[in-house]
């Protein structure tokens, strides 16, 4: 792509996110859910709790402000440039709730340059992330379908934290999110071996992106699936990374 069609698309992209952020706080406020701007100093509605029910592990609140800025959309969409995604590419995104915003970024992306996102969502959350048991990782997704700027629906979804299943998680949250999960009647992930939920993942990823395959993958945030437990997953540094053999 020429260098001002991919500044168009990131443009496109930040210029998206900044209007799904204004849609998350609407919808955040229309439930009577406050936001506190003391921590959500820019008010975006994609800033959690510093605890409840929900929460799996510490999380850094400045790493998720920084991440609630809509140019990070734009750096998304260049990142996907240099990874050679085009137009009607399908990109997988392994998602932990513990940074939504960087999932809207992710979503306004791939719908700026009109590739097909793979979304597989884990639904238990950090601190400082989608961690507020009336509006979580589902809330958050069902507010972008409803604005109408993104479709925001998963391929799947899985409980998230220690083991993928919320080992970390109080068991009234688990319950509240294995339902909420559930309810949705989409494929739902609850494997804690982690070779088999592997397995399953790129067996879902796979079927949903057809004979084409999938150009690109997304990681947000340390799910146990995306990241695995090895520590040599500590030398991959943030950015666009490349992988052969796999």
């Amino acid at each position: 792509r020429r260098p001002l069609e991919i500044k168009d698309e990131m443009l496109a992209a930040s210029r998206r996110m900044e209007q799904a952020v204004r849609a998350i706080r609407d919808c955040r406020e229309g439930k009577g859910i406050g936001i506190d701007p003391a921590r959500d100093i820019n008010r975006t509605g994609l800033i959690g709790l510093e605890t409840s029910l929900i929460t799996t592990s510490l999380g850094n609140l400045e790493a998720k402000r920084t991440t609630a800025n809509p140019n990070f959309a734009a750096l998304v969409a260049l990142l996907l440039h240099q990874a050679g995604v085009r137009r009607g590419d399908a990109v997988a995104i392994g998602a932990s709730s513990s940074f939504p915003a960087l999932i809207v970024a992710s979503l306004c992306a791939v719908e700026a340059m009109e590739v097909r996102p793979l979304l597989i969502c884990s639904l238990g959350a950090s601190q400082w992330g989608a961690n507020h048991p009336d509006f979580h990782g589902l809330d958050i997704l069902a507010c972008l379908n409803r604005s109408g700027l993104l479709s925001a629906q998963p391929v799947a979804l899985s409980l998230g934290g220690d083991g993928d299943v919320g080992k970390d998680m109080s068991p009234e949250g688990q319950t509240l999110l294995l339902r909420s999960g559930r309810e949705t009647g989409l494929p739902f992930l609850y494997e804690p071996d982690l070779e088999k939920n592997v397995r399953e993942r790129l067996k879902i990823f796979e079927t949903a992106a057809g004979q084409d395959g999938i150009q690109a993958f997304i990681n947000i945030g340390g799910s146990y699936a995306n990241m695995g437990t090895d520590s040599e997953i500590l030398k991959v540094g943030p950015g666009l990374a490349a992988f052969s053999g796999i």
